[in-house]
């Protein structure tokens, strides 16, 4: 039955339990009497859905509470182990590979380290694959049990219905990599597993956004600096975030050349790639061998000397020059978008920030607007760096949540049918 609104009974009850679920994995454990006034639900319409979810296996009773004069009010939660993801940080120096609980508690993990020829497409999905064996091994779970796979990838993603995502990574050589297609090819998880494949950026400020600094903001832009620097914007309109190349803005005419081939990207003077270059240029050294990570705490230590000693000039001032750069940027994002926060993150993002957070927001102050200036707080991202993995875990979360628990919807003559029987009718995405 189709409503006056297009809306089936189907979608409806798809609705409630969607709505009982991230009320209860939000803020539970909630009481059936708690959760009418939390999801907006009739109570007759909670008790329906709560005895769904129960007996789905998603939903489990977790003591009781006194009410007022009356008996004892159950109290609901959602079952950690109902549900299992897989989140994948392709990053500059390594691929890192978790699996998580549906609490997003971490079960097993992997890691490959980048060499030189460190996106090579091969080896990158040859990494994914691997990793996902390993924790899947580690912690003795089939790959049955699984709600998705989620990568975080540098790159704008297309999706398209002939090969799934196709990233066009232009900063690391990746013209039109069909990479969904390439992980399914040599794969041993079954077609019904579902993989959601984005930009890191966007992972990342999906999970700031859910469990991070970004809780509770209605707009936020959330960015990343590592190697290169992106940028996820959410909006009311856009609730689960959009990539924003915000690396390649120009913040100067004819300037140094970005790796995209352009000139005067911010990314050319910010990303942890040209600022290490920037210092050599200048006369500064990292140690032997040293991957960017080691490299760029190097630098840091010789500007900011822990014993007192003298700073490194060079680093010093490529690192103040920097901060103008990233506070010039961050101003550019409040005049455009006028968001509530600013959270920096990334591997580089969180180590520069603890010492130049101060003179970013300084800088950006001066080159904003005064009136969104004044409402938008710039702060660190609060998850670490491995806030990309578990942001790329959320990604088959949040498609769990809006399925209502059900990984396809049963035909119209069929009995119910748990997340788990559905997952093997899924059509690959």
């Amino acid at each position: 039955m189709t409503g006056r609104n297009g809306r089936t009974v189907r979608d409806l009850r798809r609705g409630n339990r969607t709505a009982v679920l991230r009320r209860l994995y939000f803020d539970g454990p909630l009481s059936r009497f708690e959760l009418g006034p939390a999801t907006g639900l009739s109570s007759g319409s909670v008790s329906n859905v709560v005895a769904e979810l129960i007996g789905d296996g998603l939903v489990e009773e977790a003591g009781s509470v006194d009410s007022d004069g009356g008996r004892p009010r159950i109290l609901l939660q959602v079952v950690p182990g109902s549900g299992h993801m897989i989140g994948v940080d392709v990053g500059e120096t390594r691929v890192r590979i978790g699996l998580y609980d549906l609490t997003l508690t971490e079960l097993a993990h992997a890691e490959r380290p980048l060499a030189q020829q460190r996106y090579e497409v091969e080896g990158i999905a040859g990494h994914i694959r691997d990793g996902i064996d390993e924790v899947l091994a580690g912690a003795g779970l089939g790959p049955e049990r699984l709600l998705g796979v989620g990568i975080g990838v540098p790159g704008i993603v297309e999706h398209t219905p002939q090969l799934g995502a196709v990233v066009h990574g232009q900063t690391i050589g990746w013209d039109a990599v069909p990479l969904e297609r390439l992980l399914r090819d040599g794969s041993q998880l079954p077609d019904t597993v579902p993989y959601f494949i984005d930009n890191g950026a966007k992972t990342l400020g999906q999970a700031e956004m859910w469990f991070g600094g970004g809780r509770g903001a209605d707009s936020a832009v959330v960015v990343l600096f590592g190697s290169g620097v992106g940028a996820c914007l959410v909006t009311p309109e856009a609730e689960h975030g959009r990539a924003v190349e915000w690396g390649h803005l120009t913040v100067r005419v004819r300037g140094r050349r970005c790796r995209c081939g352009a000139l005067g990207c911010l990314e050319a003077y910010a990303g942890a790639e040209a600022l290490l270059d920037r210092w050599r240029e200048q006369g500064g050294s990292a140690p032997e061998g040293a991957d960017e990570e080691t490299a760029l705490a190097a630098m840091l230590a010789g500007a900011y000397p822990p014993d007192g000693t003298a700073a490194d000039p060079a680093a010093l001032a490529v690192l103040e020059e920097t901060a103008e750069y990233v506070g010039a940027g961050v101003s550019d994002l409040i005049n455009l978008f006028q968001p509530e926060r600013i959270l920096i993150g990334g591997w580089a993002g969180l180590q520069l920030g603890a010492r130049f957070l101060p003179a970013v927001r300084g800088h950006a102050a001066s080159y904003a607007l005064r009136h969104p200036a004044g409402k938008v707080t710039v702060d660190l991202g609060r998850l670490g760096p491995d806030a990309v993995t578990v942001g790329a875990a959320i990604l088959p979360l949040a498609d769990f949540f809006a399925c209502g628990g059900r990984r396809a919807d049963p035909a119209p003559e069929a009995p119910p049918q748990s997340w788990r029987t559905a997952l093997t009718q899924r059509v690959p995405r």
